[in-house]
């Protein structure tokens, strides 16, 4: 009887140890994500200024791109390749993967170049955030309880630190017509839904085959709407390097490695652990424009990074 006892605890024990392996791992894929995308922002941002690049085309170039190499990461090993296989004969599963592709993707891009549009970078950026407030509100209701001081702790001091990043303390920054209002909600939802959505499918099909059909669809939607073609900037052989890098690390890396960590740490925590975003992009920005941070650029990055290790 003792013995089983004990050889129970060991398994259990075990289990803990796997989940908190597997918890550490969705953090750092989180942070690097997250980290890609703010570098992919400044990236982005240089690109159109330098070679007037429509955000829309290099939005349609990226999905369709991308989708590529999810498909051909996941076809690189037999897992990868019976997932993709398994899910392609199955309708239900191919249409909850349509609405990740739309609610998650293509209307997070749109809605944030919308919001940029209809405001300024440092309201969208604030704006969006709020998504991990409404994925608070849908973790807690799911699992019927009440927000944990710790997340309560954490969705404050990040929102504070994003505030202080997107606007370096300004009030004045911040723009919000009823348009820009509407469009900012509509990023914030479209956060929540990137880091909702896309976990089930995920845990059936993999991180490769849903990205991968999820980015065929939005990009092949979004191309037939914008038509890209009619739109193709002058490029150089730097222009067609750093769109690469974009696709490679921006898109491909970024959403991976991110959709990674919501499915190993859970949507609550990569929401949190996002903001790490907008961090990295002001940082490229400075040390790319040799700028000086600001005090209250300094008190965001500290209350962001207090708000990385009270999530971790």
């Amino acid at each position: 009887m003792e013995e089983t006892v004990e050889k129970s605890g060991e398994r259990a024990g075990g289990r803990d140890a796997e989940r908190r392996r597997v918890v550490r791992r969705g953090i750092v894929a989180t942070l690097v994500g997250g980290t890609f995308w703010g570098l992919n922002g400044t990236v982005s941002k240089w690109l159109m200024d330098a070679y007037a690049i429509d955000p829309l085309w290099l939005v349609c170039v990226r999905e369709l791109c991308a989708c590529w190499l999810f498909l051909a990461a996941a076809a690189v090993t037999a897992r990868g390749r019976s997932q993709l296989a398994g899910v392609l004969r199955s309708p239900r599963d191919l249409l909850v993967i349509a609405g990740v592709s739309f609610a998650a993707i293509l209307f997070s891009q749109v809605a944030y170049l919308e919001a940029i549009d209809w405001t300024n970078s440092a309201t969208a950026t604030i704006m969006q955030s709020l998504g991990m407030v409404l994925v608070l509100v849908y973790v807690c209701l799911g699992m019927r309880r009440g927000p944990r001081r710790r997340e309560v702790v954490g969705v404050c001091l990040a929102l504070a630190g994003t505030y202080l990043v997107a606007t370096g303390g300004n009030p004045s920054q911040l723009n919000l017509p009823v348009e820009g209002l509407a469009w900012g909600l509509a990023c914030a939802v479209s956060a929540a839904c990137l880091a909702i959505l896309p976990a089930a499918p995920m845990a059936r099909w993999g991180n490769f085959t849903v990205n991968g059909i999820a980015f065929l669809v939005s990009g092949a939607v979004l191309s037939a709407l914008y038509r890209p073609w009619e739109h193709m900037p002058a490029l150089d052989a730097a222009g067609v390097a750093v769109i690469a890098l974009c696709v490679v690390v921006g898109t491909f890396g970024a959403y991976a490695l991110y959709l990674q960590g919501v499915r190993d740490a859970g949507s609550m925590r990569a929401s949190l652990l996002g903001t790490i975003e907008p961090v990295t992009a002001t940082i490229a920005s400075v040390v790319w424009l040799a700028t000086p941070f600001s005090a209250p650029e300094l008190l965001g990055f500290a209350l962001i990074i207090a708000m990385v290790y009270l999530t971790a």
